[in-house]
């Protein structure tokens, strides 16, 4: 079970870190990631990382201003987000993967979404 929390309302150029607490188990072999929708948009793949290795893949969209992180012993995914744009206004998803990818059906287990509003 994924658990997402962290979002909220903010003004442009402000940060927010989002929470994912994973429970029944995430393994080395695991890929963890964070997608998002917006209202009227497809979900779309915003950063990953290998729960084992730690190596991590970014959107170009957001590269330069997410980083991606978990802690193992909390069993918790990060997304800290910095320099925040009206256009990452969406509906922030954690996902968990047996294998990398970008796309959605590559993720079978999903946590509830977590809101995030970015005001101009």
């Amino acid at each position: 079970q994924l658990q997402a929390s962290g979002g909220g309302f903010v003004q442009a150029g402000d940060s927010l870190r989002l929470a994912c607490e994973a429970s029944g188990g995430t393994y080395s072999s695991h890929v963890m990631a964070w997608f998002r929708q917006a209202p009227g948009k497809e979900r779309e793949f915003v950063a990953a990382i290998r729960w084992g290795s730690g190596a991590t893949y970014y959107a170009d969209a957001v590269k330069a201003r997410f980083t991606i992180s978990r802690d193992r012993a909390k069993s918790t995914l990060y997304l800290q987000m910095n320099s925040l744009e009206p256009e990452d206004t969406a509906d922030y998803y954690c996902a968990r993967a047996v294998r990398y990818g970008t796309t959605p059906n590559n993720f079978h287990y999903w946590g509830q979404g977590t809101e995030v509003t970015v005001s101009s």
